[in-house]
C-alpha cells in the first residue's frame, strides 16, 4: 500500500467524525500565517490553532515572494484578515544552497533553466526582516501593524521572535 494509500484511509477515519463544515469562510482569528513547509514545523500546533482559526500559507523557506503577497492580498482585502505571522526556523533546508546551485542542478538534470527563483537564503533573521518589509511596502496588503516574525527552534519548540 502506498502512502497516498494509507493518507486516504486516515480519511475515512476523519470524515466519519467530521463536524466543522459550517465554519465559515474568512478565518475566526483574523491572521494569516507563512511558514516554511518542513515537515518538522506544524503551524497548527505550534500556535495552538484550529480548523478556521487562521490562513496557512506554506512554502520552501516560508519566503515572501510576489505568489505569497497575492494570498496575503486575498486574505487580507477579501477574507478580513488583519494580522501576518511569518515563521522560518533552525536547521532549514533553504540555507543549504544558493538559488544558482539549485538553478544549475535543475539544468543539469532537465537542460531546461527553471522559470523560477528558489529564494534561498543565507540567514534566518536577516530574511525575516526582509520578508516584513516587503509585506509592509506592499500596496495591497493594507493591516500592516502586526506583521511579525519568528524562528520557530526545530531542537526546542520554541518560537524567538526576530525585530
Amino acid at each position: 500500500m502506498s502512502v497516498t494509500d494509507e493518507l486516504l484511509k486516515n480519511n475515512e477515519a476523519y470524515a466519519e467524525h467530521f463536524d466543522k463544515g459550517d465554519l465559515p469562510l474568512p478565518p475566526g482569528k483574523k491572521v494569516a500565517v507563512v511558514a516554511c513547509m518542513d515537515a518538522r514545523l506544524n503551524p497548527y500546533a505550534i500556535l495552538g490553532l484550529e480548523e478556521g482559526d487562521a490562513h496557512v500559507i506554506r512554502n520552501a523557506g516560508g519566503v515572501v515572494s510576489d505568489e505569497e503577497l497575492r494570498s496575503l492580498a486575498i486574505s487580507q482585502n477579501l477574507l478580513g484578515t488583519e494580522e501576518v505571522i511569518l515563521i522560518h526556523h533552525t536547521d532549514c533546508g533553504m540555507l543549504t544552497f544558493t538559488d544558482e546551485e539549485l538553478a544549475a542542478k535543475l539544468k543539469d538534470a532537465t537542460g531546461e533553466e527553471p522559470p523560477f527563483d528558489a529564494h534561498a537564503f543565507g540567514d534566518l533573521d536577516e530574511d525575516l526582516r526582509a520578508a516584513i518589509k516587503k509585506i509592509e511596502d506592499s500596496p495591497f496588503v493594507p493591516n500592516t501593524d502586526s506583521v511579525r516574525g519568528f524562528v520557530y527552534e526545530v531542537e526546542s519548540g520554541k518560537l524567538r521572535e526576530v525585530r
